[in-house]
């Protein structure tokens, strides 16, 4: 079979595709008629972004070149290399805007977290290759499943980078379900952060969410240890976030919170980004301003807009078509790595695509959730848009893996 038709095109066309698209965000976002007013170091944000695009589309084309078994030979040890890289930032990292997230290396900062979740993403998939044996009465391979996601993702809050967390932690129900977690377990998982959720508005909700869930719990497993362990967990969550909130989160912390729920009680202040984010956005009507024609964005009303908020600047500038069409290219790309898991003949090859479709789905939720209001602004990139040499690279590189599991899906499933 010739190499072309080995290759998947359809994701290879969405990846940069989507890059294009944040080239050009990034573009207006920092070369705009007030960009003098910026630092130096954001004027050359477009030309750094430029480059590692560049960076990343050699490294996927490498990776082409590498035998599929490598990554799981490799996994164990890129785990370690990264968790403890990750370690070493919480004591002797940069720390910018509260969170101590970078390594300086070489002249280069490197964020340690962004590689150490596809590390994770790895070992993960190799050790659940080898134990394909989960179930309501094996809960083993499981829980060994959840600390090696739960240690990287501790040592990560330790930076003080919430958002990266989270979407570390959103590996184990995703992957775990995949490979024969029951569904009132895998329910279980995600329960905590549904009643989080309801509880970051009221105490109340929070505590009907955790009896509703526990029902749909029981009903799905029939088990009184899972129903009495899932409403104490409830419980003790809706406790655990008020206790938090009063009196462990720093103040501006409890502001962000604060705003996500209710943004106009300081519009000028917690809800300031909200407030903004939401203009940008709504502004843009149908088809935008044009591009290097939104006033939110040129007059920089929403700071760290090439970054968290890159969104905000699609939807001022092109509109709810613009919107859509980054949408639509997250849409087709993450069916075509979930329809790829489908079709693969190897666990591993299929948990890999799983875990990084389910991480790509998460970010996507939580910077878009945050942007729009409906979920706290949390300091989360969105993938192949915002601004972020690691993130970028890091991205590309799981999209580089799914590539070749793809390219030697025949060969993979037959030798291993």
């Amino acid at each position: 079979m010739k190499w072309h038709k080995q290759i998947d095109w359809v994701l290879v066309f969405c990846w940069l595709a989507l890059a294009v698209v944040g080239l050009i965000s990034i573009y207006s976002a920092t070369q705009g008629p007030v960009s003098q007013f910026l630092p130096e170091y954001i004027q050359r944000n477009f030309g750094n972004q430029l480059m590692w695009i560049a960076l990343s589309i050699v490294v996927v084309i490498i990776l082409q070149f590498t035998s599929p078994s490598t990554f799981q030979q490799i996994a164990i040890l890129a785990y370690l290399v990264f968790l403890g890289l990750a370690i070493l930032t919480v004591y002797t990292g940069i720390e910018v805007g509260g969170g101590r997230r970078w390594l300086v290396i070489g002249g280069f900062r490197l964020q340690a977290s962004e590689f150490l979740k596809i590390a994770t993403i790895l070992v993960v998939a190799q050790y659940l290759t080898s134990r394909r044996d989960i179930s309501a009465e094996k809960l083993g391979p499981a829980i060994i499943a959840v600390i090696l996601i739960a240690i990287p993702a501790i040592v990560v809050l330790m930076q003080n980078d919430t958002g990266t967390a989270l979407v570390i932690l959103s590996i184990i129900p995703i992957m775990l379900f995949w490979s024969g977690l029951p569904y009132g377990i895998s329910l279980y998982i995600i329960s905590p952060a549904i009643i989080g959720y309801a509880t970051l508005f009221n105490w109340i909700l929070g505590l009907i969410a955790a009896v509703l869930l526990t029902i749909f719990i029981f009903l799905l497993q029939k088990r009184p240890w899972l129903t009495v362990t899932s409403l104490l967990t409830g419980i003790i969550i809706v406790v655990g976030i008020e206790v938090v909130m009063t009196n462990v989160l720093q103040p501006y912390q409890q502001a962000r919170i604060q705003a996500f729920v209710n943004p106009e009680l300081d519009p000028q202040g917690a809800g300031w980004n909200v407030m903004q984010a939401k203009t940008a956005i709504g502004s843009g009507g149908l088809s935008g301003k044009g591009f290097m024609e939104g006033t939110q964005t040129q007059l920089r009303f929403l700071p760290e807009q090439w970054t968290d908020f890159i969104v905000c600047v699609i939807g001022e500038e092109f509109g709810f078509m613009g919107t859509s069409l980054i949408m639509f290219l997250f849409t087709v790309m993450l069916l075509r790595l979930l329809n790829n898991a489908g079709d693969y003949k190897h666990p591993f090859g299929q948990l890999v695509f799983v875990g990084v479709t389910g991480l790509f789905l998460v970010h996507i939720l939580i910077n878009i959730g945050s942007a729009t209001g409906l979920l706290p602004v949390i300091g989360l990139p969105l993938p192949f848009l915002s601004y972020g040499g690691s993130s970028f690279l890091a991205n590309s590189l799981m999209i580089g893996i799914c590539l070749n599991l793809y390219m030697y899906r025949r060969e993979f499933s037959l030798f291993n």
